[in-house]
């Protein structure tokens, strides 16, 4: 039996029927559930291959080094350090989409960090000369024209690092941290190209992660001056369910979700706005977090055969520790870091170590040894349900209001279109204390193109609204709060 903290319970999870019901809760409406599953959804994740997963973080850690410093050494023996590494991925990328008859728009991000002239950066101590860095991701784009720019992103960083992080040429093998993120995205980009859905997935391999996140701010920065209407990035950076011997403490039916409260790019005007509200347990990154336990709800319920976990943490990463999300979340996208319930930290950040034979001291490096294969592959699982419900989904709808112009013991909501086929709309609600959405009401959409508004005798004093989008075969779209 799993026993989860409230506060830590799923977006739709059934913890909500344990509450009891008030009379304006009940008006009209039912208990929050999970989405219905998708059969096609449900086959395409049901391909990823722990085999497969293996044979990539094996062919990672075979570079030796992938120390992001490494790709300015012009003497490493042939077929190590970052630079061949990035070709690697770029070529999987490349055989995915020649395998899908072209449908991945395969690029490189390619740019040289100057310490000179970022001397303020936080990375600026890490890099020692100008460096280059090259971010490798693929772009499956949607199929409905006024979704298509809508994207949703899965990422890992494939450079490494030992002891010394300014170590160029040592051993560096990486398995973990993060190849293990890697072979998520590419499992996932294999799987779901065959999929033809109505937004656009990116799948990312980024470097300089050790050096400072170095990469990801820059793909982050591009996104945001490129206009990418990136609605979710999900983080996988130490993903391989470490098995480190004698461990009893590890547990393999679940993955931590990070996610940020008040939104790190929110301006001063807009964090009083929270703050007056109470809405810091409503960010958009927690609303994708949310939307990540719903995909695990609906596909891996612990009363399944298959029970798999994502196990809310509200609080954006562990201490004294940073990642790749956080890059997409200063730029104002909603990002979620997604790692292993346990880490062994022996095995991250070390030398390559192996005691004499007969010693009690442990194994100290990112070795292949402690991955476990069949944990990331559940992760990639949960990666490819996630981000296929979400672009199957309608959209967002836009400019969710409350009227809040007079005192009144009623709530108005107001809300434009979302821009996918809408069947209809779910307006949430829970009581200000809980962490579930715990009651949903069915809107119909309206007249295309015309804004939906609704009235429910429910006191806005008393409770958190939200409100997404359904399509006809019930995917639900990421969660917005008024």
């Amino acid at each position: 039996m799993r026993i989860l903290p409230l506060l830590l319970a799923c977006s739709f999870a059934a913890s909500a029927s344990l509450l009891p019901a008030q009379p304006d809760f009940a008006f009209h409406a039912r208990r929050a559930t999970p989405a219905a599953a998708d059969p096609a959804i449900a086959r395409a994740f049901a391909r990823i291959d722990p085999a497969r997963i293996h044979q990539i973080i094996a062919k990672l850690v075979s570079f030796q080094t992938r120390s992001t410093l490494s790709s300015m050494e012009t003497d490493l023996p042939a077929g190590a350090g970052i630079n061949a590494a990035a070709d690697w991925i770029f070529g999987q990328f490349q055989q995915i989409s020649s395998e899908c008859g072209g449908c991945l728009e395969v690029k490189r991000d390619t740019f040289t960090a100057d310490p000179e002239s970022a001397a303020d950066s936080p990375w600026a101590h890490r890099i020692p000369r100008p460096t280059q860095i090259t971010n490798v991701y693929a772009i499956l784009r949607g199929h409905n024209p006024a979704q298509a720019n809508v994207m949703f992103l899965v990422t890992g960083h494939y450079d490494s690092r030992n002891s010394n992080v300014m170590d160029a040429r040592g051993a560096a093998p990486g398995a973990n941290d993060d190849a293990s993120g890697v072979a998520v995205s590419l499992e996932c980009a294999r799987v779901l190209s065959t999929l033809k859905l109505p937004a656009s997935i990116v799948f990312v391999a980024v470097a300089g992660e050790e050096q400072g996140l170095v990469g990801s701010a820059h793909l982050a920065k591009l996104a945001k001056d490129q206009g990418w209407q990136l609605l979710g990035v999900l983080n996988n950076d130490i993903v391989g369910g470490n098995t480190t011997p004698g461990d009893t403490l590890q547990l393999k039916d679940r993955v931590r979700v990070f996610s940020e409260a008040v939104p790190s790019a929110a301006s001063p005007q807009e964090q009083r706005r929270i703050r007056a509200l109470g809405l810091e347990n409503d960010s958009p990154s927690r609303q994708l977090a949310r939307a990540i336990q719903d995909a695990s709800a609906t596909y891996f319920p612990a009363h399944g055969a298959h029970p798999f976990d994502a196990f809310l943490v509200t609080r954006p990463d562990r201490y004294l520790r940073g990642g790749d999300h956080s890059s997409f979340n200063h730029e104002g996208f909603a990002a979620v870091r997604l790692t292993e319930w346990r880490e062994d930290y022996n095995h991250q950040h070390h030398d390559v170590v192996q005691p004499p034979a007969g010693s009690k001291d442990p194994v100290l490096g990112d070795l292949l040894q402690f991955v476990d294969f069949a944990y990331t592959a559940k992760v990639a699982r949960l990666n490819a349900a996630t981000l296929a419900s979400l672009a199957a989904s309608p959209g967002e709808p836009a400019k969710v209001t409350i009227d809040a112009k007079k005192l009144e013991n009623g709530t108005t909501l107001t809300w434009q279109p979302a821009p996918g086929a809408v069947d209809h709309y779910e307006l949430l609600w829970r009581d200000t204390i809980s962490f579930d959405w715990q009651y949903v009401r069915n809107v119909p959409p309206g007249p295309p193109g015309q804004p939906v508004t609704i009235d429910v005798p429910i006191s806005k004093d008393n409770v958190y609204f939200g409100v997404c989008a359904v399509d006809k075969a019930g995917h639900r779209g990421i969660v917005v709060v008024p």
